[in-house]
């Protein structure tokens, strides 16, 4: 008899300030194109996202200016830790997207890279509007407020 399975999904890196910086509208799950040494150093959970974006190029989708640490033990085939890395989605969803980065200005930011159940890398994309500084203080005050009432609310209970 098989066991169930919740899928436990390993994250390998996230980008945890994109949600104070832009204004998430839409997410999407996209491959990735990566050599067996990146998949190595992913595994590791070393990889950061923190300043990358995805771009739209001749047909086809880009994340641009992730770092994936070079894996030690692989010396002299190893990859470029900073190489650009294809991004696999349909055709009916580049094509929404390159359309909302040029009419809307928006902006394809990576939220977060994982291994799904099957054991493939999958970036978490999103579709984001950057935020101005009195949208990035009103979240803060948000913030503080509801930790403040978890507060309050733990001394009366």
């Amino acid at each position: 008899m098989a066991k169930d399975k919740k899928p436990t999904n390993k994250i390998a890196a996230e980008n945890r300030k994109a949600r104070f910086h832009y204004a998430i509208l839409d997410t999407l799950e996209a491959g990735l194109v990566l050599t067996g040494t990146e998949v190595k150093a992913l595994r590791e959970g070393k990889a950061t996202i923190g300043e990358s974006y995805a771009t739209e190029e001749k047909g086809e989708l880009w994340l641009i200016n992730s770092y994936v640490p070079e894996y030690l033990q692989a010396n002299r085939f190893n990859h470029e830790p900073r190489r650009r890395r294809k991004l696999l989605v349909n055709k009916r969803q580049l094509n929404r997207l390159a359309a909302a980065v040029q009419r809307e200005g928006m902006t394809l930011v990576p939220l977060k890279i994982y291994f799904n159940d099957r054991g493939r890398a999958k970036l978490e994309l999103a579709l984001a509007k950057g935020k101005n500084a009195p949208d990035k203080r009103e979240a803060e005050k948000e913030r503080d407020w509801n930790r403040q009432k978890a507060r309050l609310m733990k001394e009366m209970g």
